[in-house]
Parts: structure tokens; sequence; C-alpha cells
């Protein structure tokens, strides 16, 4: 007997779409995260797609997060977007920024949007991706409870923070796009390797005292290890800086977890810029951008950040997801 199921993509939105429904989310606020899902499962990150589900729609009915939320838009300036998540989910939040966002960098160059009173936004690259859709430069940063220690200490102050930048490409798909954590791997693959009782690797996570260690358990009770050492802790910081201190969002240390139910809304954030290129090259954006992917390309054994995504996602769209049954067992409880 197999322990996994085929899904097309279609479908991993629907199933995801309903389970959020059904758990008391408001069907404007689930279809974003329902279509975010499914695209994260084509890109093969199984650790933020359909496992997630079922924690989202238990934070739903904890009050971790607001289902019902509606984001609120302001323009405090010609250039700058906020939006209050109001505690609600992330993606929505995104949507709406989004929408005054990409139209305000091609008036005027560049433009950035900040959200506060948020949540988790899965995959970072998922939102840039689409900025650079858009004809735009996207960097995107969002920081997250705290699970890293400072250079030197052992109690976390930062979270894993990720950081992304996507940059367009002529035929409509980024022509490079980075997605990356200030941390040695994404904390929901330590929680994956917990949920399925297998070891980590040493340099994944730290113990209480700051020694490395494979039990993902007492990783999770410990720190996640920064990657880079030090300047994997600069990352962290910078992101803290832009995605709460800039939005007015809660710091890491004093965000509720991304996982369990203890404690409230967690109210981290996020901040996106957006840059159109023809303002500030008339034609040089293109070819430095041609060049220096060609300058990889060349190499036999090279490959760009996100290759192994953009394969994947080919297969997806023809062949669908495995995806476990583990996690449809858990999802099917809300339904």
């Amino acid at each position: 007997m197999t322990d996994t199921q085929t899904l097309t993509l279609a479908e991993i939105e629907d199933l995801s779409f309903h389970a959020l429904v059904a758990a008391g989310t408001s069907e404007e606020n689930a279809r974003p995260l329902a279509q975010a899902t499914a695209a994260t499962e084509a890109d093969g990150v199984a650790s933020h797609g359909l496992a997630y589900i079922p924690i989202y729609c238990e934070h739903v009915q904890c009050g971790k997060v607001d289902g019902l939320a509606v984001p609120v838009l302001s323009r405090p300036k010609p250039g700058v977007v906020a939006v209050d998540a109001a505690t609600g989910f992330a993606h929505s939040a995104i949507d709406t920024g989004f929408e005054a966002l990409i139209p305000a960098a091609r008036e005027q160059g560049v433009a950035v949007l900040a959200i506060k009173n948020s949540y988790n936004c899965g995959v970072l690259g998922y939102h840039t991706y689409r900025l650079a859709q858009a004809g735009l430069v996207g960097l995107g940063f969002t920081n997250a409870p705290a699970s890293i220690a400072p250079s030197g200490g052992s109690k976390p102050v930062v979270g894993t923070n990720p950081f992304s930048i996507a940059a367009p490409g002529p035929d409509g798909e980024p022509a490079l796009l980075i997605d990356q954590s200030a941390s040695t791997i994404a904390k929901s693959e330590v929680m994956k390797h917990a949920r399925e009782g297998k070891p980590i690797p040493v340099g994944w996570a730290l113990d209480a005292d700051g020694n490395p260690t494979t039990d993902p358990e007492v990783g999770l009770k410990g720190s996640m290890a920064p990657s880079g050492g030090y300047k994997g802790v600069g990352v962290a910081l910078m992101v803290e800086l832009m995605a709460a201190a800039l939005t007015g969002a809660s710091l890491g240390i004093n965000a509720s977890p991304f996982s369990g139910t203890v404690g409230g809304p967690p109210k981290t954030g996020q901040f996106f810029i957006a840059i159109d290129p023809s303002a500030t090259t008339s034609s040089g954006f293109e070819t430095g951008v041609a060049e220096l992917v060609g300058a990889i390309r060349v190499q036999e054994a090279a490959h760009l950040p996100g290759d192994g995504r953009s394969a994947k996602r080919q297969i997806a769209r023809k062949s669908g997801v495995a995806v476990s049954k583990a996690t449809l067992d858990k999802i099917s409880k809300f339904l």
C-alpha cells in the first residue's frame, strides 16, 4: 500500500480552499492561500504546502489567525502602500497591497509595501515571483517568531527571517529568483522531520545550550542554526528591521509561534520593494541580467537558485503531485 496519493494542482487548491472555509475562513481569504499552497506543492516545497493546511485551520479555530479578517489599506505617502492585516492571513493582505503597489511602482519607478499585524506568508519567493511577472524587480522580507540566537548566545532573538529577490525576464517569467532564510534550513523542515520521527542533519539546529543536535524535537526547543554563522544572524537582523521595525509589526521576540495553539496572533510583518527597471536604465537591465545568467548557464554543472523548483513545477503541471496520505487524513478532519 502506497503512503502517497497523486493530486493535480487544481485538486490541491480545491482541497485547501474547502478545508480553510470549513474551518471558518472566508472565501475571499481562503482562495489566495489555497492558490499559494498549490503553487508551493508544484515547486516541491512540501514543508510549506498542504502540510500547513491543518495548522492554518487549527489556528483559525483557536484564534491565532482571524479567518474573517479584512485587510485595511492606506497610502501614507505617494510611494508607500501600507496594509494592516488585522491579524488575518498574510496572503490576503499581500494581495490587497499588490493591487496598489504594482501600479505605484510603474508610475513612480519604485514603491514599497509595509504590512503589519500579519501571519506566516508561506514561501516568500511565491510573492516576489508575482512582482517579477508584472515586469518589476521584487524584493521581499518577512519576519518570524524568534528561533535564532545571536552570535555567542543561546537564547533566540530573531526568526529564520527569509528574504527574496526576483528579476523579470523577457518571457514574462522571472529571469532570476532568490529565496532564502537566515537559517541553514527553514524551521518548517525541522518541524516536518519531527512529525515524521526522522533525525535532522548536523548543522540544522542547536540544543538549548547552543550545541549541534540531530534530534528535531531538541532543536525545536533550542534554536535554529544561522546560515554562515554570524553572517546569517546579520541577515536575520536586517530582515527584522525591514519587516518588523519598518512596518510596526511585532518583533520576533514578542511574536507567538507559527506552530501549536499557544499564544494569540503573532502579528508579524512583511515588507516589499517593487522597482521598475526601465526607470533606472533604458535598456541595460535585460542585457545585464541575461549576461549574468548566461555566465552561469554556460558552465555544465552550474545552476541558478530556483532551478530545482522550476523543473519540479513543469512536472507537477503535467503529472500532478504525490501527497502524503497522513497529511490528507489530517486535512479531512476539517472537512
